[in-house]
């Protein structure tokens, strides 16, 4: 038996299939990659994060547990999950593959495979299991603060009552024409509002809602 994610499996070649990536068939071109599995972990991962959130948060809208739930389940979470159990060093890939890095899609692809492989293991109880040990909730706060400012702002103005949306106004736009600067201001009612400038406009919402996240 083989235990990954605090679940120990069965059925070792669910894990072995799990484990296995894509590149794997650059020189192997039959064999089973994770691919099927990442599809199926993709959908018991979202369900069990809509459970989690439904239960830990019953006065939240459905707006604002859609955007925690995207979160939890982000890229940016999973492969810090993968990068806490050091998951890269028991992938499967191809020979003389360069190291992965930290942010890799294959790693986030990887986590939900093995979600994937625990359901049809042990069912919804071992694929909870792995969820469990991932600390998705955690690293979900941490993706939002860091890589998602509009995200959080969102989360915290529907929190409110009653529930309020950011607005973002364009206030100008600098620079020359082929190197223009956005200048963007955001408000939401009952928290207040800040601006930002920036070479694009969505980087300039983006500031201007980490700058007022930072004022409350």
């Amino acid at each position: 038996m083989a235990t990954i994610f605090g679940y120990e499996f069965r059925n070792g070649a669910l894990l072995d299939e799990a484990l296995t990536t894509p590149s794997c068939r650059q020189t192997d071109p039959g064999v089973r990659d994770n691919q099927r599995l990442e599809f199926l972990g993709d959908a018991v991962l979202g369900f069990l994060a809509a459970d989690l959130l439904y239960a830990a948060l019953p006065r939240d809208a459905e707006g604002s547990l859609s955007v925690r739930r995207a979160h939890m389940v982000s890229s940016a979470a999973l492969c810090a999950a993968a990068a806490r159990h050091g998951l890269a060093a028991s992938l499967k890939r191809n020979k003389g593959a360069a190291e992965l890095p930290e942010n890799s899609k294959t790693l986030a692809d990887a986590v939900e495979a093995v979600i994937g492989a625990a359901y049809l293991d042990g069912g919804m109880s071992a694929a909870k299991t792995v969820f469990d040990a991932l600390g998705l909730p955690e690293l979900a706060k941490e993706d939002a603060r860091a890589g998602n400012p509009k995200g959080e702002l969102q989360i915290r103005a529907q929190a409110m009552t009653p529930p309020r949306h950011p607005v973002y106004t364009l206030l100008r736009t600098g620079g020359k024409a082929h190197d223009p600067v956005f200048t963007v201001e955001v408000a939401v009612e009952g928290l207040g509002k800040a601006s930002a400038s920036a070479r694009s406009h969505k980087e300039a919402e983006s500031r201007a809602a980490a700058r007022l996240l930072t004022m409350l």
